[in-house]
C-alpha cells in the first residue's frame, strides 16, 4: 500500500519529533562558513523545515531563514521552537512553489526532506529564489543500521512491526548518483560527520513514535512493537542509557 501524502504523515508525531530526532552537528555550518561564503547576512530559505531543527543551526549564526513547511502541525512546532528568533519567517508553502521572491535568497537549505521533493519542479525553483551565486544545501542525519547490535536489533524490529517502513527507508536519503543529477552541470560536494544520541527508555521509546512508519496506539501491532522495544533497551542499556549513531550526509553546489 503506498504510504499516505509526505506533507501530512508526520502530522501526528509532531511532539515526539520535537523531543527525540538529533538536530545537525555544527559541522554544517562550519563547511559552508569555509567553502560557500557564508556569511551572517546571508538569507536562507530552509525547505521542509519542519520543527526548525536546521533552521535554528543557521539563526543561531545570525540569518534570516524562510522556513518553508507545508505541514501546518510541523509548521506551528517549529514557528514555537524558534519565536525567539526575529529573523525567523514562517511560510506555508512547499518545495516546488515556495512563494518567495526571484533571486531573494543566498541559500537553499533542507534537512531530512529533500528526498520527498517533485526533483525537477523542486530544482526549477531553487534556482528561481536563488542569487546568481547562491547554492543549494541538501543534508540528513542517516541512522546507522548494523554498526551496533542495539542499532541491527532496532532495524530487524522496524522490519518486523512497520509494514510501511521498507518503502520509506528507500525514499532516503537520496542516493550521491541521484543528486549528482539534480545539480548538473554543476559539481556537487559531499561531506560527512558522525553524531550520536543518547537515550533512557521513555527517550528510546519517543524516537521510534517519533517515525511516520511506527504503528501509533489502537493499532493491533503497537503494544507487541512495544514489550519488544523495551526487551532491546533492557538487553543493551549501561547506567539506563543506549545510544544512537548516526552519519549526517550533506550534499552542496550551484545550479547555476
Amino acid at each position: 500500500m503506498p504510504i499516505v501524502d509526505s506533507t501530512t504523515r508526520f502530522s501526528s508525531r509532531v511532539v515526539n519529533y520535537v523531543r527525540y530526532r538529533p538536530g545537525y552537528p555544527p559541522q554544517v555550518l562550519q563547511t559552508l562558513l569555509a567553502e560557500c561564503a557564508l556569511t551572517s547576512q546571508s538569507v536562507i530559505a530552509d525547505i521542509g523545515s519542519g520543527t526548525g531543527f536546521l533552521a535554528r543551526l543557521f539563526l543561531e549564526n545570525g540569518n534570516r531563514v524562510y522556513g518553508v513547511e507545508p505541514n501546518r502541525e510541523m509548521r506551528i512546532a517549529g514557528e514555537n521552537l524558534l519565536r525567539g528568533f526575529p529573523g525567523f519567517v514562517s511560510v506555508a508553502a512547499a518545495a516546488e512553489m515556495t512563494t518567495l521572491p526571484s533571486q531573494s535568497v543566498d541559500f537553499v537549505t533542507a534537512g531530512q526532506a529533500a528526498h520527498w521533493f517533485d526533483a525537477k519542479k523542486a530544482r526549477e525553483e531553487f534556482a528561481r529564489i536563488l542569487k546568481p551565486d547562491g547554492w543549494i544545501v541538501l543534508v540528513w542525519n542517516d541512522r546507522e543500521t548494523d554498526s551496533t547490535p542495539l542499532l541491527r536489533e532496532y532495524e530487524n524490529l522496524l522490519e518486523a512491526y512497520c509494514p510501511e517502513y521498507a518503502e520509506v527507508r528507500s525514499k532516503g536519503p537520496i542516493a550521491a548518483s541521484r543528486l549528482k543529477r539534480f545539480f548538473a552541470p554543476a559539481p556537487m560536494r559531499e561531506r560527512a560527520f558522525p553524531s550520536r544520541q543518547v537515550f533512557d527508555y521513555p527517550g528510546f521509546e519517543g524516537r521510534l513514535l517519533s517515525s511516520s512508519y511506527a504503528p501509533p496506539a489502537g493499532n493491533p501491532l503497537h503494544a507487541s512493537m512495544l514489550q519488544e522495544l523495551r526487551r532491546i533497551f533492557d538487553r543493551y542499556q549501561s547506567g539506563g542509557q543506549v545510544s544512537f549513531e548516526y552519519e549526517t550526509r550533506m550534499y552542496y553546489g550551484q545550479v547555476g
